[in-house]
């Protein structure tokens, strides 16, 4: 039986795919303030502004390609029942080749209704119109949680950690809640790495840190993990 690997990515790893965050030291997200593209009163007040914000990104989602941080996970599938946990809400994991991978804070390449954030479709294209509309008659938005928003995915994301054997986190400042507080549900004994330039304060026992980019450790590591099963 495979040993359960749970692996939380965090900005980081798609910032080194060339895509931006907002965590950027002027808490700016691509120029824009987070409270007038990232939030339900956002939407109320401009939803043609917050519309277009996302078909941009997601334009730039689509543009980038994944790095070697995320194939080196997805090789991770040939000797662990792997799942991944991302905080981010493109798709370069997926892309990559990992087949398990859950998003907290939705996936930019789907739109969901505005009504029932439960009701999401696949997009053609990088855009979605101000004039399209779900089976609710209720008009289309990116399929992202907004600041102000419950995290849904939250809950299963927390039975996985607990179940972990192993635990790596990447690229996550841990600044961002409720995900941050992921790492709290690891078992104690179970071995975690944490892979960043900036390792985030953690008192938790079992902590393994790597001070580097995902792209240059990730794949060291990976190997150093299938080498040791």
């Amino acid at each position: 039986m495979k040993q359960k690997l749970v692996v939380l990515t965090g900005a980081g790893i798609s910032a080194e795919s060339g895509l931006k965050t907002f965590r950027d030291s002027d808490g700016l997200w691509e120029g824009y303030n987070i409270e007038d593209v990232a939030t339900p009163e956002a939407w109320a007040r401009n939803p043609a502004m917050v519309q277009d914000f996302y078909n941009q990104r997601r334009k730039s989602v689509l543009e980038a390609k994944p790095n070697a941080a995320h194939y080196a996970l997805a090789k991770l599938e040939e000797q662990f029942d792997v799942t991944i946990i991302t905080q981010n809400i493109d798709d370069l994991h997926e892309r990559a080749g990992s087949s398990n991978v859950l998003h907290l804070h939705g996936i930019i390449t789907r739109s969901q209704s505005s009504l029932n954030p439960q009701l999401t479709y696949p997009i053609v294209g990088w855009e979605i119109g101000m004039d399209e509309v779900c089976e609710l008659g209720s008009p289309l938005r990116a399929h992202v949680v907004w600041f102000g928003e419950a995290v849904p995915m939250i809950e299963p994301a927390a039975e996985i950690c607990h179940s972990a054997d192993l635990f790596i986190l990447i690229g996550s400042s841990l600044a961002v809640y409720p995900a941050a507080g992921l790492i709290n549900y690891v078992p104690r004994k179970t071995p975690k790495y944490i892979v960043d330039p900036v390792i985030p304060d953690v008192s938790l026992s079992g902590i393994i840190k790597i001070k580097a980019k995902a792209t240059e450790s990730v794949p060291a590591l990976v190997e150093e993990l299938l080498a040791g099963v």
